[in-house]
């Protein structure tokens, strides 16, 4: 009987170990679970923020230039050195939402798309706009979009149906991850900064007005 009871201490004892040593390895593996939710919350909902944004850009073809009030002190806005599809696509994005805390979000490009459905010649999104290109933002004060660099004439822009330059217009996105725990942050070296990008083709305009050139040239 005494055996017995010694057996019975030592294996709620050897346990109690077990459970002592499995309880950390079972949290880290909770908190990886919750840490690749939020990072998925947050990819989906750039990639839902781009594409509305992009939808609205493509159907913008025919805006024209960006307008700024005439005064001392104008607002946040468009100036015509870049073209009013753009703001209309920043515009779109504010309205729609995103579920990410907008002050994480670094900028928002909208830009003339390659073949490959980057700006210019690149191969992949850069820090800064060239040509055909305008940046955008988050004022935080304002709570909205404003125009920040770049330039793009809007007479430029080809959206001529059945014409193999006709241009599609991209929009991307590129905002921090933070990690809710510090465990996760420190194993990744920081917060993961996240690129997520949208091409469409500009949805086409009659053929009198689709680009430069044509009799009624849109711009």
């Amino acid at each position: 009987m005494l055996t017995w009871r010694r057996r019975r201490r030592g294996e709620r004892g050897a346990a109690a170990v077990e459970f002592a040593l499995l309880v950390p390895v079972l949290l880290i593996f909770m908190l990886g679970i919750v840490e690749l939710g939020l990072f998925m919350k947050d990819y989906v909902s750039m990639s839902s923020s781009v594409r509305a944004g992009a939808r609205s850009a493509a159907a913008s073809a025919d805006a024209g230039p960006g307008t700024c009030e005439a005064s001392s002190n104008p607002p946040p806005c468009t100036p015509i050195i870049a073209p009013a599809l753009a703001q209309a696509a920043a515009d779109t994005m504010q309205t729609a939402g995103t579920a990410m805390n907008a002050e994480d979000i670094q900028w928002v490009m909208i830009y003339s798309a390659n073949q490959a459905g980057y700006p210019g010649t690149l191969t992949s999104i850069p820090n800064s706009c060239t040509d055909k290109c305008v940046m955008y933002v988050w004022d935080a004060g304002l709570k909205k979009f404003r125009y920040s660099s770049g330039s793009w004439t809007s007479t430029t822009v080809n959206a001529c149906l059945n014409d193999d330059n006709r241009e599609s217009v991209g929009v991307a996105l590129r905002a921090n991850h933070k990690w809710m725990t510090g465990l996760v942050g420190g194993l990744m070296g920081g917060d993961k900064v996240m690129t997520e990008r949208t091409v469409f083709q500009f949805e086409p305009l009659e053929q009198d007005r689709c680009k430069p050139g044509t009799p009624n040239a849109h711009g």
